[in-house]
């Protein structure tokens, strides 16, 4: 898995490569915690280039929309895959996560 970053005004984009699982999960909340005790608490994470997620993958992504909205933020999907849009839909995520079909349009969707 492969974790960058790009700000975009005042919303920081993470983008992620490669599957969000067991093996991984430890370094994307480093990552996303990372952008957050920086100051950078609106984040979007890009899932475009995610082929799979787990249950640890899930917990990460929950952990870090709990922790973004403490700061003051929060913490959006953008461009998911069907096959892991699919996961997040049977684990109820779809009911706690926002989602959004690009990433401008999750940039958007927290104003000015």
């Amino acid at each position: 898995m492969e974790v960058t970053t790009k700000d975009m005004g005042t919303v920081t984009v993470v983008t992620i490569v490669g599957s969000v699982d067991g093996l991984t999960a430890g370094a994307l909340q480093t990552a996303l915690e990372g952008q957050i005790q920086g100051g950078k608490a609106r984040l979007v994470a890009d899932f475009a280039a995610v082929d799979y997620a787990s249950s640890a993958g899930l917990r990460t992504l929950l952990a870090a929309m709990k922790e973004a909205r403490r700061a003051g933020g929060d913490f959006r999907l953008a461009a998911v895959r069907p096959d892991v849009l699919r996961v997040l839909e049977l684990s109820g995520f779809t009911s706690i996560l926002k989602l959004y079909p690009g990433t401008d349009e999750a940039v958007a969707s927290y104003g000015p």
